[in-house]
């Protein structure tokens, strides 16, 4: 018999996706009598849990079960499903991903092949409803500029990464690095894979794990959830200041420069040079990277959506952090939770 995976889910009000990820587990290549599904849930108020039940109940071969999260934020429901699993293998998702069906199947053969103690793959990012927004919402979050260096999101060739999506890993890697940090409401698994390197561990990426990640449907929720990211990865650097990479201080320093020259040209009016001039600069780069992918892409609504959706992701993600920076008060975080 193959080993038992577990494959667990953080999940909080996802009646909308998650069938869809429970159907998707149920088609993987991997063994259904060596599966399980552990979904941690938030204590959801909208339809999430009776739709697990619904799915329990038509398919009873897929072993599937749900603990509560009373946390409600990630790196907590990531510990309780662990605390629940069974399996050798763990194989995170989210509850408003995809995974291809050979998903599950890869992530073992890269453990069991010694590639790597935690292994994952890219993110095919879609929108999460129709419409312009989240069309081009999906587009930016895939785009290099908006993405960055972050491989997972455009990577062509396996390489060993700081970091994966989700992330599969033998049980016995939690002995030597802990469980997730319950301090840090999101940029956990980032700070999970810092432990693994710094353990001597490796982090793997293959192309060929692949997995649908459904992006955020309105410029609204990508404002707050990418000042959310800016925000914990301050918390995060604090811990792991060695972990810094030069693109993820850009943003923080555009938004600073822009407030700076605004304050300074409030008394001196040739300081508003500065910002009108960076201001200059993104309006002139933007519209011709929407134009290149419009084309590409055949979608003429990146036009205007793209050049939006990337610069709120830029100055959230800046002012989030900058407003970490602010908050911080001196004091060391807790230990990552065992």
């Amino acid at each position: 018999m193959p080993p038992l995976v577990s494959i667990i889910i953080p999940c909080y009000n996802e009646q909308d996706t998650i069938t869809e990820l429970l159907e998707a587990i149920h088609g993987q290549t991997w063994p259904r009598s060596s599966l399980e599904v552990v979904i941690a849930d938030g204590m959801s108020t909208d339809r999430t849990r009776e739709r697990v039940a619904d799915y329990q109940a038509d398919h009873p071969e897929l072993d599937i079960q749900v603990v509560d999260n009373p946390g409600r934020i990630i790196p907590s429901a990531l510990n309780c499903a662990i605390q629940a699993a069974r399996g050798r293998f763990i194989v995170r998702l989210d509850a408003h991903s995809k995974p291809y069906p050979d998903y599950v199947e890869r992530c073992v053969t890269a453990l069991e092949d010694g590639l790597g103690e935690n292994v994952g793959g890219i993110w095919e990012i879609r929108p999460r409803r129709p419409g312009w927004q989240a069309e081009t919402i999906a587009a930016a979050a895939a785009h290099p500029l908006g993405a960055g260096d972050a491989l997972y999101r455009h990577a062509r060739k396996a390489a060993y990464v700081d970091t994966v999506p989700f992330g599969a890993f033998k049980r016995e890697l939690l002995a030597l690095v802990g469980f997730f940090d319950e301090t840090l409401l999101t940029n956990e698994d980032y700070e999970f894979n810092t432990r693994v390197r710094k353990s001597g561990g490796r982090v793997w990426l293959d192309p060929r794990i692949r997995s649908i990640y459904y992006a955020q449907p309105t410029f609204s929720g990508l404002a707050r959830q990418y000042a959310r990211y800016g925000f914990w990865k301050w918390r995060m650097l604090r811990r792991h200041p060695d972990t810094l990479r030069w693109r993820q201080g850009l943003p923080p320093l555009f938004v600073l420069s822009l407030l700076l020259g605004l304050l300074a040209g409030a008394f001196l009016p040739v300081a508003l040079w500065l910002p009108a001039g960076e201001i200059a600069l993104y309006v002139l780069v933007l519209p011709s990277v929407s134009t290149l992918s419009s084309i590409r892409e055949k979608k003429w609504g990146l036009l205007p959506g793209l050049p939006l959706a990337i610069s709120v992701m830029h100055t959230s993600w800046g002012a989030g952090f900058l407003w970490s920076m602010i908050r911080a008060d001196g004091r060391k975080t807790n230990q990552p939770s065992k």
